[in-house]
Order: structure tokens, then sequence, then C-alpha cells
């Protein structure tokens, strides 16, 4: 019987990956912080392991006996501010467990996310091996960088291990929400203004299942891109608002605009010492055009997406059955 480990478990991509592994009959294995949200996997057949990727000994205990590692685990924040933190977590994070499937022999599939590579353009869409340029380097940036880097290191050695690079993702069985965050401000009417640039939209059901694709199927020490459809915001956000009810934007951000935004997010994260989502780095990085292709993973690991209409409509549908949005929405 296989035992497959996820960390991450209770966050969007992870918690989409332990219910599609339980689905096609494997047993899980889930490594969780003390203190978790325990609904992400409530009622779920996992064997849960106590610990935290910082913790070297902890994911080693967690990784005794399993067949093969989804590591999904990692902070997200897209600011100037907490590398410390973001190294601790993104890059020691990801070396503990790429040690630990070294030392036991088994497969590892990291989860790291577009942002780390290269950008390309509408007629060019980015690729794996597009060059590294014109990216924000922003500490979440640099540390999943890192850990790649730190992952292909340890391939040369022996590691089995294959690199998966997921676009925005919106779905279901998003518990803390995390990019459910952008639908419920659209919903909310508060976003009237659009940020410049594009990014790529993809649903969170057919990344996890681009992640099990990739476990079985891809080729160890390669990157796979798991993007969607590229739409600018005020595209995605419009459709946003037509799925949710919400207001749509009333136009694209001016330059001026989004420097103010982001000079007045940063003097915020000064005087209160906690960095809110808008600063310099989340306005600089919304002027990006984040075009990618796919082409890999379609041809390599049958990966397919769904519009960003149908994967917003899922999210706001989960979003709505589980109380994340009022009665009156």
């Amino acid at each position: 019987m296989s035992l497959v480990l996820v960390t991450g478990a209770t966050g969007l991509v992870g918690n989409n990956v332990v219910r599609l592994l339980l689905e096609r009959g494997e047993s899980v294995r889930a490594l969780v912080r003390d203190g978790a949200d325990p609904r992400p996997l409530e009622g779920l057949p996992v064997d849960l392991a106590c610990g935290d990727v910082r913790d070297c000994e902890a994911v080693r205990a967690a990784c005794q006996n399993v067949t093969a590692i989804v590591h999904a685990a990692g902070l997200v924040h897209i600011g100037r501010t907490g590398l410390e933190r973001h190294r601790a977590v993104n890059v020691q994070g990801t070396i503990h467990v790429a040690d630990a499937a070294c030392d036991t022999g088994v497969r590892m599939i990291y989860v790291s996310s577009v942002d780390a590579l290269g950008l390309g353009s509408a007629d060019q869409p980015a690729d794996e091996l597009a060059p590294l340029s014109k990216q924000v380097l922003c500490p979440y940036v640099v540390t999943k960088r890192e850990a790649e880097a730190a992952v292909l290191q340890r391939v040369e050695k022996g590691l089995d291990a294959v690199i998966v690079n997921p676009g925005f993702m919106l779905g279901p069985w998003d518990w803390k929400p995390s990019s459910g965050r952008m639908l419920l401000g659209v919903a909310a009417g508060k976003c009237w203004f659009a940020p410049r640039g594009v990014n790529s939209y993809c649903h969170v059901v057919d990344v996890a299942a681009g992640i099990l694709a990739a476990l079985d199927h891809g080729r160890s020490g390669q990157r796979y891109i798991l993007a969607g459809q590229s739409l600018s915001y005020l595209e995605a956000w419009t459709q946003m608002a037509e799925v949710s009810g919400g207001r749509k934007p009333i136009c694209r951000a001016g330059p001026l605009m989004m420097i103010l935004a982001g000079v007045w997010g940063d003097m915020r994260a000064r005087l209160t010492g906690s960095e809110g989502d808008v600063n310099s780095a989340s306005v600089a990085m919304s002027r990006l055009p984040k075009y990618y292709s796919s082409a890999r993973a379609e041809a390599e690991l049958g990966y397919r997406t769904r519009s960003l209409r149908e994967a917003a409509n899922d999210a706001w549908n989960w979003l709505r059955e589980y109380g994340y949005v009022s009665s009156s929405e």
C-alpha cells in the first residue's frame, strides 16, 4: 500500500491534493503544525503527523515509511519584509523535506510558483527555461528560487524530485482563504481600480491533478508549469464580479495611483509593524505581464485547466457554502 506524505495539507493546493489522493485510493499522511485549523482535514481518513517543516527531526519522523512526498507547505506573502521567515519556511523547510526524501529514497514533488520563473509576453509566453529577468525580487520570489535551486542541487546527488510551478489558483477548499481573498474583495465592491498587469489563472483542482500526474509520470529534475488563462486584472475582476454579483472595476489604475498605493502601504507597515497586502512589492508584481506556457505539462502530464470563470464560480460556491460570504451577498 502506498502512503503519501503531504506538507501544507491545510492550505489551498495541499488540501486539494489530499482529497484527490484519497479519491484514487491512496493512504495519506499530513504534516500539520500544532494549533493548525482542524477543519481542512476533519473527517478525512488521514494520518496526522504533528510538526513544522522548519523542524528537521519532525520532518524526518513524518517521512518514515512513506512512498512519496508532496511538499506544498510554504510562506506566501508578497511584500518587502520577512526575508528571514520566508527563508526559514520556504528554503530551510524545503531542504529538510528534500534531505529526508533523499535519505528514504522516495520521490518528492516540490510545489513552487510561476513567480519563481522568468517572464514572457502574449506572443511568446514564458516556459520553464525563460531567463530570470524583470521580476520583483521580494522575499517570496527570492526564497522560492532559492528553494528550487536547493532541490535541483540534491537531484544531482540522487534525489528523485520534480518541481511544479502553478499559476494563480482559485477553487474549493480555500480554508484560510488565500487566493479567495481576491474574489471576496471583488464581491464586496472593494476593487474599483484594477492593476495594469496580467496574471495566469487556473483551477486548483486541475493543478492538484497535475501534481499527482507529476508524481506518477514527471521526469526527475524537471520543472512543469501548471498555469492557466492569462487575463488582465481588469478582465479577471470583471469576470469575478459577474460570478459573485459584486461591483465591476471602474477601470485600470493609473501609474501615479499605483505608486501612491505602494508608498502608502509601505508607510503603514513601518508605522504598525505589520505589512498588509498592498505595498510597493505587491504593486510592482501586479504590473507584470504573467504569460506562461504549460506546453510541457500538457504533453508529458496530460495537464488541462479550465477557464477563470469556471474556477471563480467553483471558488465562489465553496466560499458561500462554508460561510465566508454573508447571506446578503
